[in-house]
């Protein structure tokens, strides 16, 4: 099971790290004083996440209901970081905005997944 999923545990890590990690650890550089990017950073994050998983399971995900099955592992562990941020740690805060970002970048790797899981389909079909 770990070799089948090692990298969405390597990805689940890293997102763990960098959602505890103090603010001072993770680097300071112009680009994070955009407005807002850290709600960006999740949406990625996530998105990077949830196609991970997909693309190592994309022949167990034979109908959508599984895939959404599926997006409820990354949107719970999403939701359990921002809880964990709100009461466990003192250098970070749990906010609802990024759990959504959270929500938004796993839709959007679910919706990119049924829109191009027809021409995956078709390729296989074909080899």
């Amino acid at each position: 099971m770990l070799k089948k999923n090692i990298y969405t545990i390597t990805v689940s890590l890293i997102i763990l790290y960098l959602s505890l990690a103090t603010p001072k650890s993770i680097i300071s550089t112009g680009i994070f004083d955009i407005p807002h990017f850290d709600k960006l950073a999740h949406f990625g994050l996530y998105f990077l996440l949830m196609a991970t998983m997909i693309l190592e399971h994309r022949r167990s995900l034979t109908d959508t209901r599984k895939l959404l099955m599926m997006s409820l592992i990354p949107l719970f562990f999403g939701v359990a970081i921002e809880f964990i941020q709100s009461f466990f740690t003192r250098d970070r805060t749990g906010e609802i905005l990024d759990a959504i970002a959270d929500a938004a970048g796993i839709a959007a790797a679910v919706l990119l997944w049924i829109f191009f899981r027809p021409y995956y389909l078709l390729k296989e079909k074909f080899k």
